[in-house]
C-alpha cells in the first residue's frame, strides 16, 4: 500500500500527562525519534527461548483513534511509544465488524462462521458461546507448557456453560458479557457482571483501573514458565464513561435496576443520551494510560525483552471514533468497521520504528503466536489463519491469499489491494484500496471479470461455513 497520509504514518504527537507513568512521551523524544521505515525482518537469529504473549485488546477503538494512527485531538504516547518501538500495521483488520466474533476468531484461528457461537453478531444471551470443546489459543498453548491468564472483557458466554476457565486459561478475572456498567459492574443481562474465576467479585472502581492493577500484578510475578495473557479492555466502548464520572454511571446503574425488559437494560448502557469527543477522548486517553501502567510493570520485572506485546482492536469505532479516511463504522464490513490499529513490539527479534503494509486479520495472529510458542494447532480443526512468524522473523514473502469476512448483513473478500464488498441492499461493489482507502470510487462495472471472481471466491469460503439460524 502507498502512504495514506504523512499524519498517518508520523506517529510523532507530544505527550499531555494523562497519568503518572513514567512512560509518558514528551516532545522532545518524539522530535529526536528515528524515522518510521518500511518492515524489513531482523537478521539476526534467536536464542531458542519461547516468548511470553501480552495480547491487549481495546473495545471498539476506530482505526485512526490514536495519534500514531492520524487523530488530531487524542494523545496516546504510550501507544505510540510502543508503535516506534515495534512494528505497526496500517492495513490489519479485525476478524469481524462486532465483538464477540472477533474474539472467536482470535481465540480459535478460525473464521466465527466455523463455530455455532460465532454466529451471534454478538452474543447477547446464555444460550450462545464458545463450545469448551473447542481448541483455543489458551489451551494450545497450556499443552505447550504455558501459563494462561485472561484479563477483561470475555464476551464469549456466560456461566454456568462458558467460561475462560472452561477454554484452556488457568486464571480468569472479568466480565462475561460485551458491556457493563464502569462502576457497578451491572452487565448487559441486567445482573452484576465481574467475577474471579468463576465467582462473583465486588469493586466499585473504574474497571478500567481495576483491570490495570490486575495486569500489572500478573506481569509482575516471578513466572517459571512462559506465560500468555489476553488482557482485554472495555475502553473505549460504551457507556460514555471516564476516572470520576461516578454520579453518571450511578444513573446508568438506577435505569438498569428499574429495567423491565432487556430492551431498557440496553437502553441504559447503550447511553445514546450521553458522551461526546471530549468525553470519547479521555477515554481513549485513559485506556493508552492503562497500557502504559501495565508495559512500565513489564519492563520493571525483567521480561520485557522476551515479551511478544500485541495491540489491536475488536474491531473498527462508532459514534464518537475518529475515522478518517475511512468509510462505515463497527457493524459493517466497509474499512471503518474492520481495519483497526494494529501494534506488534517483541524487542528480542523485532527491530523497530517499523510500519508494515502487509495485510492481515485476527486469525493470523493466532496463528502466528502458536509457531513462535512452538504450539501446534489441532489438525481436527484447522486454522483460517496464516502464520506471519516467518515474515517477521526470517523476512519470507507472505503466500497469496485472500482474507475473508461473513456477516449477516455484509459480505467481504480482500486480495491484493482489491476488496470485493456486498452492502446490506444486496449490491455488489469493487474497491482498489490502493488508490481509494475511502471506498468511494466502485469499479465494478469497469472490471465485471475480477468483481465475479473474487465473488466466487467469497462463496467457495462461505459454502464451506455454518449457516445463520433463522
Amino acid at each position: 500500500m502507498p502512504e495514506i497520509s504523512r499524519r498517518a504514518f508520523g506517529g510523532l504527537v507530544g505527550g499531555g500527562a494523562v497519568t503518572a507513568v513514567a512512560a509518558t512521551t514528551t516532545a522532545a523524544e518524539a522530535a529526536q525519534a528515528p524515522a518510521e521505515r518500511p518492515f524489513r525482518a531482523r537478521a539476526a537469529g534467536s536464542n531458542g527461548r519461547r516468548p511470553n504473549l501480552l495480547v491487549i485488546l481495546g473495545d471498539d477503538l476506530g482505526w485512526a483513534d490514536l495519534s500514531s494512527y492520524g487523530a488530531p485531538h487524542i494523545r496516546t504516547p504510550n501507544l505510540d511509544r510502543l508503535a516506534r518501538q515495534g512494528v505497526r500495521f496500517t492495513d490489519a483488520y479485525s476478524g469481524s465488524s462486532t465483538c464477540s466474533p472477533t474474539r472467536f476468531s482470535l481465540y480459535t484461528g478460525r473464521y466465527p462462521g466455523r463455530t455455532k457461537g460465532g454466529l451471534a453478531e454478538p452474543i447477547a444471551n446464555r444460550t450462545q458461546g464458545l463450545d469448551p470443546n473447542h481448541p483455543t489459543l489458551a489451551s494450545l498453548l497450556k499443552k505447550a507448557g504455558y501459563s494462561t491468564a485472561l484479563i477483561g472483557k470475555w464476551h464469549c458466554g456466560w456461566l454456568p456453560d462458558y467460561s475462560p476457565t472452561k477454554s484452556g486459561w488457568d486464571e480468569f478475572f472479568g466480565n462475561h458479557g460485551g458491556v457493563l456498567e464502569y462502576f457497578s459492574k451491572l452487565g448487559q443481562l441486567g445482573d452484576h457482571d465481574l467475577y474471579e474465576g468463576d465467582a462473583e467479585y465486588q469493586d466499585l472502581r473504574y474497571y478500567t483501573t481495576v483491570l490495570t492493577e490486575r495486569a500489572v500484578e500478573y506481569v509482575s510475578r516471578d513466572h517459571d514458565r512462559p506465560w500468555l495473557l489476553n488482557l482485554n479492555f472495555t475502553t473505549p466502548h460504551w457507556p460514555w464513561l471516564a476516572e470520576g464520572d461516578e454520579e453518571t454511571g450511578a444513573e446508568i446503574a438506577a435505569r438498569i435496576r428499574a429495567a423491565t425488559s432487556q430492551a431498557e437494560v440496553s437502553n441504559a448502557l447503550n447511553h445514546y443520551d450521553g458522551g461526546s469527543v471530549a468525553k470519547y477522548t479521555e477515554m481513549v486517553e485513559s485506556l493508552d494510560a492503562a497500557v502504559g501502567e501495565v508495559l512500565a510493570a513489564l519492563r520493571r520485572s525483567g521480561q520485557e525483552e522476551h515479551t511478544l506485546v500485541y495491540f489491536a482492536s475488536d474491531n473498527g469505532g462508532e459514534r464518537w471514533s475518529y475515522l478518517w479516511p475511512l468509510s462505515g463504522e463497527k457493524s459493517v464490513l466497509q474499512e471503518g468497521g474492520i481495519r483497526v490499529p494494529t501494534i506488534v513490539r517483541w524487542p528480542h527479534r523485532i527491530d523497530g520504528h517499523q510500519a508494515s503494509h502487509e495485510p492481515n486479520f485476527s486469525p493470523d495472529w493466532t496463528a502466528t503466536f502458536l509457531e513462535v510458542a512452538g504450539a501446534r494447532p489441532d489438525p481436527a480443526y484447522p486454522l483460517d489463519g496464516t502464520s506471519l512468524a516467518g515474515y517477521l522473523l526470517r523476512g519470507e514473502r507472505l503466500p497469496e491469499r485472500d482474507l475473508f469476512w461473513r456477516v449477516r448483513a455484509n459480505r467481504a473478500l480482500r486480495r491484493g489491494r482489491w476488496k470485493y464488498y456486498q452492502d446490506a441492499a444486496g449490491k455488489d461493489h469493487l474497491y482498489d484500496l490502493g488508490a481509494d482507502l475511502r471506498e468511494q470510487a466502485d469499479l465494478a462495472p469497469d472490471e465485471p471479470d475480477l468483481l465475479a471472481e473474487l465473488k466466487a471466491a467469497w462463496e467457495r469460503t462461505a459454502a464451506g461455513l455454518l449457516p445463520y439460524p433463522g
